[in-house]
Parts: structure tokens; sequence; C-alpha cells
């Protein structure tokens, strides 16, 4: 049995193609966007966003009065809304800190 030498590329194992081979390779086509005016299509609301605002809100009265119903809903103590309130005022003011500390003189 002969074995007939091909020429392979240095780099790996494959063989060279000749140009004479039937397959040529060619690069993918560029994308091109469906809307072909240029503007972009309008953005379509899904999901409580599309619905009724009245709706939404039966829902989640229906989803609040389940979960105190079931013992699951989290209400807050005076001193835990204070707790809360006092966070958020701290860190609005850190952000004013940091901006008046970035300003020399002021």
């Amino acid at each position: 049995m002969h074995l007939i030498e091909t020429p392979h590329n240095e780099q790996s194992n494959h063989p060279v193609e000749s140009p004479g081979d039937e397959q040529t390779l060619r690069p993918d086509p560029i994308p091109q966007d469906v809307n072909t005016t240029g503007a972009q299509a309008p953005r379509r609301r899904r999901g409580f966003a599309a619905m009724d605002r009245t709706l939404v809100r039966e829902i989640a009265r229906k989803g609040g009065r389940a979960a105190h119903a079931a013992g699951t809903a989290h209400e807050f103590t005076s001193d835990e809304a204070r707790d809360a309130g006092r966070k958020g005022g701290l860190a609005t003011h850190a952000k004013r800190a940091k901006v008046v500390e970035a300003k020399p003189g002021a």
C-alpha cells in the first residue's frame, strides 16, 4: 500500500487548501437591520407595564392580603423604619460630602 504525501500546514495537521479546491471560504455577510428606514422600532411594553394601572393595583392588593394571611408579610416597626430612614439620609449626605471634598476651596 502506497501513501500519497499531501502538503500540510506547519502549525496544524490540516492539509493546505490549494486555490483550485471546489469549496471557497467566504466571510459571513454583515448583519443588516430589519428596519431599513434608519429609525428604531418603538419599544413595546411587557408584563405589568402593559396592563391597565387599576388591574395592576388589584393584583398587588391581592398579593399583599395573601402575604399577610400566610404570615410571610413584613411589617416595619417604628424602630426599623427610623433606622432605614437614617441610613438613607447618611448615604445621601455622604455623596454630597464627597462632592464638596473634591472641589478645592469650596
